[in-house]
């Protein structure tokens, strides 16, 4: 070919690019361009109807070829194989047919079938001379039709794949961010599911994921009949010419369905994915060290696109090694590889060859690993369709050593398919290459790439020509120019020399290629040209443009300041406050202040110009659309990334090399100064590393620290553009998108709980607080915990160089919906940390920080993965110390988490009894760290699995190493990809088996044990939020079934009370009252059930069950015994007055009979009103004289004289009995807060023990003291109340037995202490005792004497028996007197019901809708610690310290008045009214069954039926019929009645609620039996009551959320008068030490407080930062009022803090809410 004809063929080219057809609508514009000279290259082919033409797949530059011409098919059906000039097979260097250049039949008879060219020559470009001169044939088809076929090929391809309706709608990294079934194994796949498959094991980095095994969906044969047989004829000839035939009959179309060229499932996967599912496809194809798309033609238009955007994550990692004077310098350079300038080397083909130019890359780069596909690679079938004119691109990136292949690091660019026919990609990989390869099949001027070699010969390019026809060695034809020949030579001799020719070639001058610079290129369509990827990137370059010009390490100080020192302050003072020493409260103060100062701080610099760049960032997060507000937020981190590249690397090589020599000199033992000087380096290389690290977690810690600064300030912020309120909505969002959230700080070491707190708090609106499986990971620093995450379940944990986990990130994985049914949950949670002892925190902080870490994260996880590196045990022995202590402290927390050990980066994996032995020789060595951890906890165990449900042979897994090879090229190993879908099936199964936790429960869980890690003593400090609040939830529920059950058992009482009152039952088992009880008590149990088993915490809830089901029984058990025990008391009291009994009958017969007499002897006097009713009075004086003539009367008793008569028995001087009567000092005895006066001290003189007078009582003592008159009050008035006053009356002996008992007592206190009494204290505590006795003897008296006493009877009878005698003389019939005394006694009845069943329904409405009773004893003490504060009563105050239940109770008697006669005075006559209504109709239900219409039976049967009508709502005293045996008109009798029953009515409607409190069943009597049935232990050192509803509560620990300063209760600092003004709840985490009984020789440390007795170890007392302002301000409120009560000082150690006196009484009050939500 001489010049000319080169440069004709150069302008064909151009020309054929410029006027060839488009296929794409979109450019049809383009279609009608083309070249005159174009023109008549294809006017002049000769016309043939057994033409070939060639098919193209055309894309801009691309040109037809055609065969040869005169050439001749050998056969009807096309070979795919084609011969070179030697005869020797020359399939495509990737093995499959092209999409780009294939051969179409065109003869009629032929079907449309897609074939490669088999020509013996190269393809020609159409319309260009060939070697002699003439012209090609032409086309004899239209390129439409061809168009056609290919698109049909190419669609059958994505249907096969069933990815034909993704190539619009696309692929997204969510349908992979989520746990989906198990990826299936080989010979489970098939065509239909090749393409998930593929992303599936590419995901989890198994670079196997290029070619997977397809299975064949066949007939059931045998193998012999699967295998293909030949149709030929059976004759012997016949067999022996079809073995040299080159055709078969077999079916080869159906071979081509069922293989898929591996590269057309990557390709297509390609096409069908979006944008940030690609980036996702094209990072882990490259961290599989596999070659990755740069240029890609659309398969559907004529584009070709570079994916740009796809490599923008990608970081290569490479280290120059340089030699000076004898000298290495390894010098390490990490970058993102879009922003590399490295040299190119470019490959293309020139023809068909039968060498794998491919094959011939990969030795050059990797010669253990196929970075580019090719022919010989597994999986390769003949046909391919997608990847004709793809350019491929791979680094070669050295290690630094001398066995690199390059110095440096290298691009190598493969373009694909014969670039004759892809000219556009061969041009734009010339222009952008350093060095180009050309592969030709004979270099000879005849050919037709003759033209291309001598255009790339004559540019300035480095070239390099292969050729297959020619054995001569590497020749430099001139400079830059080489040849090399291929034939008969091996490849490695081939890839040796030509790694020679590069190196040489680049060690010279040469050009750099960037990817960046793609974007620049005409006709090339890049990805991040979309419109939404543009916005995204323009919102991110207004933060870049910010930043750009910083030096990085101060980018944090001055737009992020909140988070810099101003956090780390805040952190360090935040722990300091957990630790406090000296005057704590004071301290407490100060640190407070400073806490609230650095909030302020950090809320100004957030407002200051500086937080555009926050003002920025949360604009784009709030206004940007969800697709571009993705595409900004990947921006920002590659921008960011990319800007912090050089420093990182540079600081991170420091950072090895002093590392390095550190290590050096502590295996010298070298304490020199060189090695201080050393290690402070590395201190400042790690605060220089830490300031250079930037990225997108820093600006979430920005917004967090934003939020709680504001947050904790409770006010609105002026800077209306900065509303951080909004803020925890974003990051929500993110994270329900797949984004990890930083959990603590890796900087601060700090939890940040309100921003965390409120961030969850958004997700669970959002999501409707679904269940999560928490997984944590623990391990050593870099031992790939966040890799073994990310490629488990695809997610986006850090692990580039410079970036590794700080900290702890968690990130929600989702359940698909594939699997959703077969899990308790909805989410996995995962939770990465940072690396235990690492690197960076090498000072003596970091056995703490590590302990502190791996406790967090264990109690977060419900399971743990323990992520091991290496074989040597020794070397991990400090992790493992940590993990085992961190399990200790979940079980003594009674959290049980499971935990599975991966042990990474083990050799041999298969080996199993290297397995076993390692297993083994992990158990020895953690049951030896159980045993050295239970020393330091104090637990009483001897192996791992006593910790925690530990199986050695299913818990351990082993995992190979991550790299075959060595890094920086070596791809992921395929067994540890088998490795994370073993353990991920382990974590799945084990999953199963767990109900996971509310991801509110999670957020509480955060708090509990980050407040509980504040503290030194974690186990003690503790408190496990959601367990408290379910368990308060728990109490109201429990609250709610006994009521219903004491409500129903009330509702009994009150049937049977009067029944056996009357004298009508004399006898109740309780088998009647369980029986009535069966009902209520049913319906109260199946509610119990249903709540347990149905409520959404019920795993939590199961462990409190069996508890309160026994509870619940023993309530029902006790409610029986305690009415049975009330109703026989009245049964004896009616027992005790038979006598009075057996007369009333006859009391009642002779007064009616003298009542007739004296009516008929008045009725003729016709007397007015008041002469009858003093005619009455005369005669009645004189019957009651008659009738009692042989009766003694029963006096009143009076007390107060007995009282002083016994105590003067005693030898007590009258004076002193009357001083005290005076003064009246005894009736507080029990809360008097000072002793001293009636005390004298014992001290031995001479050895005889004397009294001296004492002026001072410690605390102990005073408590003491206190006690014992609590003690003896109880004991005093169980002995009194057992005399059975109420059936026999009082006697003065029982008081004296009194006196007695409480001077022995007195006389026995004394003996055990080191002080004796004053007389006056033993006169005090008996009239104290007998003042608390008064009120229950006079009341039982009385019940004895209106029992028994005849007098007292026949008084309460005279108004009934005058209004009988009235009637009688008013001329009424007996059937008019009998219906008035019927009347009434049911008036008296029908009150007293009414009353009681008021009483029992008020309490009933109280207890459902007063907010003080509706809820559990811990509401109770809020409202009545509210009401206390309220009314400021100091004295009541006094009561409620020491006799809380004493003050409750007078809480709820004054609730219940105040409601039922003030707040809702209307509500309680409403229920009086109805109770009127109900009784009313009761009574003329009962009188309308009774009187029937006949007539018949007598006056005593129809009393009967009466009365048996009105039970069980009302019960009539009995009726002596005697007199009225004449009485037989019922009818008339009813009518009485019911004219009475108005009467009765209306004055019923007249009752008031003074008669309902008086009643028997008093509400507030009701209330107090209910809610006083509770708790009443109280803290040994402040005296705050425990808050349990249950009265015995046994096995939970006594508690109370809210404790109070100790000098409440009167503690001081021994030998002085200072009160002490900590709070317990503090003092338990101080250093201090208290005495813990008055004559206690030794102090205990507040630490260790319950070893100090059972009473200190009944009791959990958490440490707390005692926040509560309440007792604070009764401090401050009534200081002088305690000083005088204790006679003790608030001085000294003891100084009220200045900030406590800003406490308002509204702060007060307030803050209780807090404490109920505590």
């Amino acid at each position: 070919m001489n010049t000319h004809d080169a440069q004709h063929l150069e302008n064909s080219d151009k020309k054929v690019q410029e006027g060839i057809e488009n296929m794409s609508a979109s450019n049809a514009d383009e279609e009608t361009e083309s070249d005159n000279e174009f023109q008549d290259a294809v006017e002049s082919l000769n016309e043939d109807d057994n033409c070939i033409s060639s098919l193209v797949e055309v894309n801009p530059g691309q040109c037809q070829s055609t065969e040869k011409v005169g050439q001749k098919k050998k056969s009807g059906t096309e070979t795919r194989g084609h011969v070179d000039v030697k005869g020797s097979q020359m399939n495509d260097e990737d093995g499959g047919k092209k999409s780009g250049i294939n051969i179409v039949s065109c003869q009629p008879s032929q079907k449309s079938k897609i074939l490669q060219h088999s020509s013996t020559q190269p393809p020609t470009v159409s319309g260009t001379p060939n070697i002699n001169g003439s012209k090609e044939k032409p086309l004899c088809s239209s390129s439409e039709e061809e168009k056609q076929i290919l698109l049909k090929e190419t669609g059958m391809l994505f249907q096969r794949l069933e990815l034909q309706d993704k190539f619009q709608t696309k692929l997204s990294p969510a349908e992979f961010l989520q746990i989906g079934p198990p990826i299936k194994q080989t010979n489970e796949i098939y065509g239909n599911n090749l393409a998930y498959a593929f992303l599936q094991r590419l995901m989890m980095l198994d670079y196997r994921a290029r070619y997977i095994p397809v299975q064949q969906i066949t007939l059931d044969v045998s193998d012999s009949e699967a295998l293909q047989v030949s149709k030929s004829s059976d004759t012997e000839k016949g067999d022996f010419d079809a073995l040299y035939s080159t055709n078969t009959e077999s079916d080869q179309s159906n071979n081509n369905n069922n293989h898929v060229h591996p590269m057309d499932v990557q390709m297509a996967v390609f096409h069908c994915s979006d944008s940030f599912l690609k980036q996702k496809i094209i990072t882990k194809l490259s961290q599989c060290q596999y070659a990755l798309p740069l240029l890609v033609p659309d398969p559907h238009t004529t584009y070709i696109e570079c994916p740009l955007w796809t490599f923008r994550q990608i970081t290569k990692t490479w280290k120059i090694s340089t030699k000076k004077e004898n000298a290495t310098t390894v010098t390490m350079k990490s970058m993102p590889i879009y922003k590399a300038d490295t040299p190119m080397v470019s490959f293309f083909r020139l023809g068909s060859m039968s060498l794998s130019k491919s094959q011939l890359m990969n030795d050059l780069i990797n010669d253990r690993h196929d970075t580019f596909f090719h022919r010989n690679c597994k999986g390769s079938t003949k046909s391919r369709y997608l990847m004709d004119g793809v350019a491929e691109i791979a680094w070669y990136c050295p290690a630094g050593k001398d066995n690199d292949f390059f110095t440096d690091c290298i691009a190598f660019c493969n373009l694909h398919g014969d670039s004759l026919a892809n000219v556009k990609q061969r041009e734009i990989l010339t222009e952008m290459s350093s060095v180009i390869v050309v592969l030709v099949p004979t270099l000879e001027k005849c050919q037709e790439s003759s033209a291309v070699i001598e255009t790339l010969y004559k540019s300035s390019k480095p070239l390099i020509i292969l050729s297959a026809d020619n054995d001569c060695p590497a020749v430099q034809m001139k400079p830059q120019k080489y040849k090399l020949g291929l034939k008969e030579r091996s490849q490695s001799d081939v890839s040796e020399e030509l790694k020679k020719i590069i190196k040489s070639l680049l060690s010279g001058p040469h050009t750099s290629f960037r990817l960046e610079t793609m974007a620049k290129i005409s006709g090339v369509k890049v990805d991040e040209d979309q419109k939404v990827c543009q916005n995204g990137k323009s919102a991110a370059m207004e933060i870049i443009e910010l930043i750009e010009r910083m030096d990085i390490a101060k980018i944090k100080d001055t737009f992020l300041p909140c988070q810099g020192q101003l956090w780390s302050n805040w952190c360090k003072i935040n722990k300091e406050l957990h630790h406090l020493k000296g005057d704590i409260e004071k301290e407490k103060g100060q640190k407070s202040h400073q806490l609230m100062k650095l909030r302020e701080k950090q809320c100004k610099v957030s407002n200051v110009s500086n937080s555009k760049l926050m003002r920025l960032f949360t604009q784009s997060l709030k206004s940007l659309p969800p697709k571009e507000r993705e595409y900004f937020l990947t921006w920002t981190q590659i921008l960011i990334d990319a800007l912090s590249t050089d420093d990182l690397s540079s600081i991170l090589q420091n950072y090895d090399e002093t590392w390095s020599e550190v290590l050096v000199l502590k295996n010298k033992h070298d304490k020199s100064a060189q090695l201080k000087h050393k290690q402070t380096e590395l201190e400042l290389l790690s605060q220089k590393l830490q300031s250079a690290t930037f990225g997108l977690e820093h600006i979430f810690r920005e917004m967090g620290q934003i939020y709680e600064a504001h947050k904790s300030l409770k006010k609105p912020l002026l800077d209306k553009q900065h509303d951080w309120t909004k803020y925890p909505e974003l990051a929500a969002d993110l994270m329900i998108s797949g984004h990890p959230m930083e959990l603590m700080d890796g900087d601060a070491g700090h939890v940040p709980l309100i921003w965390i707190s409120n961030l969850l708090q958004e997700v669970i609106k959002k999501l409707g607080d679904p269940r999560v499986f928490v997984l944590s990971v623990l391990g050593v620093q870099s031992s790939g915990k966040s890799t073994m995450l990310n490629a488990m379940f695809g997610l986006q944990f850090a692990v580039s160089a410079g970036r590794c986990t700080k900290g702890a990130y968690m990130q929600l994985v989702k359940l698909s919906e594939e699997i959703k049914n077969k899990y308790q949950f909805d989410y996995i949670l995962v939770v990465d940390t940072e690396g235990l002892r690492a690197l960076e925190l090498a000072d003596n902080a970091t056995l703490h920080h590590d302990y502190e870490l791996a406790t967090f994260v264990v109690g977060l996880g419900n399971m743990t993965l323990i992520n091991i590196f290496g074989e040597n045990l020794a070397d991990m022995q400090d992790v493992l110390q940590i993990v085992v202590q961190a399990f200790m402290r979940m079980k003594k927390v009674e959290l049980s988490p499971s935990c599975v050990f991966v042990h990474q980066n083990v050799t041999d994996i298969t080996a199993v009894e290297k397995n076993m032995d390692g297993k083994r020789r992990l158990q020895e060595k953690l049951d030896k760290m159980t045993q050295l951890a239970a020393k330091e906890e104090g637990c009483d165990v001897e192996c791992f699995s006593d910790v925690i449900a530990f199986d050695v042979q299913e818990d351990v897994k082993y995992f190979a190493q991550l790299w075959e090879g060595s890094p920086p090229m070596a791809p992921p190993n395929p067994g540890y990809s088998e490795s994370i879908q073993e353990l991920k099936s382990i974590i799945l199964s084990k999953a199963k088996q767990s109900t996971g936790i509310t991801l509110s429960h999670f957020s509480t869980k955060i708090q509990d044990l980050w407040n509980a890690l504040m503290n030194e003593h974690f186990v003690f400090s503790f408190k496990n939020t959601q367990e408290i609040a379910i368990y308060r939830k728990l109490e109201v529920q429990y609250g709610k079934w006994t009521w219903a059950l004491r409500s129903e058992m009330l509702n009994i009482e009150n049937q049977l009370y009067p029944r056996i009152e009357k004298g009508q039952l004399d006898k109740v088992e309780p088998s009647y009252l369980n029986k009535e009880m069966a009902k209520t008590y049913e319906e109260v149990t199946k509610s119990m059930t249903a709540y347990f088993e149905d409520d959404k915490d019920k795993e939590m809830l199961v462990q409190w069950r069996g508890r309160f089901e026994n509870k619940i029984k023993e309530f029902h058990e006790e409610l029986v015994r305690g009415v049975k025990r009330k109703l026989d008391e009245v049964i004896q009291q009616n027992n005790a007055r038979k006598m009075l009994d057996n007369k009333k009958t006859e009391f009642e017969n002779n007064l009616l009979q003298k009542s007739k007499e004296l009516a008929h002897e008045s009725k003729a006097m016709g007397e007015k009103e008041e002469d009858l009713k003093k005619q009455f009075n005369t005669v009645w004086s004189h019957w009651v004289k008659e009738l009692t003539s042989d009766t003694k009367p029963i006096e009143n008793i009076s007390l107060e004289e007995d009282q002083q008569l016994v105590l003067q028995d005693l030898g007590v001087e009258w004076g002193l009995i009357d001083e005290s009567k005076r003064n009246k000092k005894y009736r507080n005895l029990s809360e008097r807060g000072d002793y001293s006066d009636y005390i004298t001290q014992k001290k031995s003189i001479g050895g005889v023990w004397k009294s001296v007078k004492k002026t001072f009582v410690p605390h102990e003592d005073q408590k003491l003291i206190r006690s014992f008159i609590n003690e003896v009050e109880q004991k005093c008035l169980e002995a009194i109340k057992s005399k059975p006053v109420a059936t026999r009356g009082y006697r003065s002996t029982y008081l004296q037995e009194l006196a007695k008992n409480i001077k022995q007592r007195v006389t026995e206190f004394e003996s055990l202490n080191k002080f004796t009494f004053k007389k006056e204290f033993t006169v005090d505590l008996s009239l104290y005792v007998f003042d608390r006795a008064e009120g229950w003897l006079l009341n039982a008296h009385k019940i004895y004497r209106d029992n028994n006493d005849e007098l007292t009877y026949l008084d309460n009878k005279k108004n009934e028996y005058y209004n009988i005698f009235r009637s009688f003389c008013k001329g009424s019939s007996s059937t008019v007197v009998f219906g008035e005394i019927i009347c009434g006694k049911l008036k008296v009845s029908a009150a007293e019901a009414v009353c009681n069943k008021t009483g029992v329904d008020i309490a009933g409405e109280m207890m459902c809708s007063f907010p003080a009773f509706s809820e559990n004893r811990l509401n109770l003490e809020k409202h009545v610690l509210a009401s206390l504060a309220e009314k400021e009563d100091f004295s009541r105050f006094t009561t409620y310290i020491r006799n809380p239940r004493a003050q409750v109770e007078a809480f709820i008697k004054e609730e219940v008045k105040k409601y039922m006669f003030t707040t809702q005075k209307v509500k309680a006559q409403t229920i009086l009214k109805k109770n009127v209504e109900d009784i009313t109709r009761v009574i003329s239900q009962a009188l309308f069954e009774a009187t029937k219409p006949d007539g018949k039976g007598n006056i005593e049967m129809w009393v009967e039926e009466f009365s048996s009508k009105l039970k069980p709502k009302l019960t009539l005293d009995t009726i002596s019929c005697q007199n009225f045996s004449d009485t037989n008109n019922f009818e008339f009798l009813k009518e009485e009645i019911e004219k009475g029953l108005k009467s009765i009515t209306t004055e019923m409607s007249k009752l008031s609620l003074e008669k309902v409190n008086d009643c028997r069943q008093k509400p507030d009597q009701i209330l107090i039996d209910q809610l006083c049935n509770c708790c009443w232990e109280r803290c040994p050192f402040c005296a705050a009551v425990c808050t349990n509803t249950l009265k015995d509560h046994s096995p939970e620990k006594h508690s109370v959320p809210f404790h109070r300063p100790s000098g409440v209760e009167g503690w001081h600092v021994r030998g002085t008068v200072e009160l002490v003004i900590d709070f317990c709840t503090t003092l338990v985490a101080s250093d201090r030490r208290f005495y813990p009984n008055a004559d206690s020789k030794e102090a205990v440390p507040f630490k260790q407080y319950p070893t100090a007795g059972e009473k200190y170890a009944s009791w959990s007392i958490t440490a707390d930062a005692s926040m509560l302002p309440y007792w604070k301000w009764f401090i401050c409120h009534f200081q002088k009022q305690i000083e005088d009560y204790y006679n003790m000082k608030f001085q000294g150690s003891g100084e009220i803090p200045q900030q406590w006196k800003n406490f308002s009484k509204k702060d007060a009050i307030e803050s209780l809410n807090e404490m109920f939500s505590l």
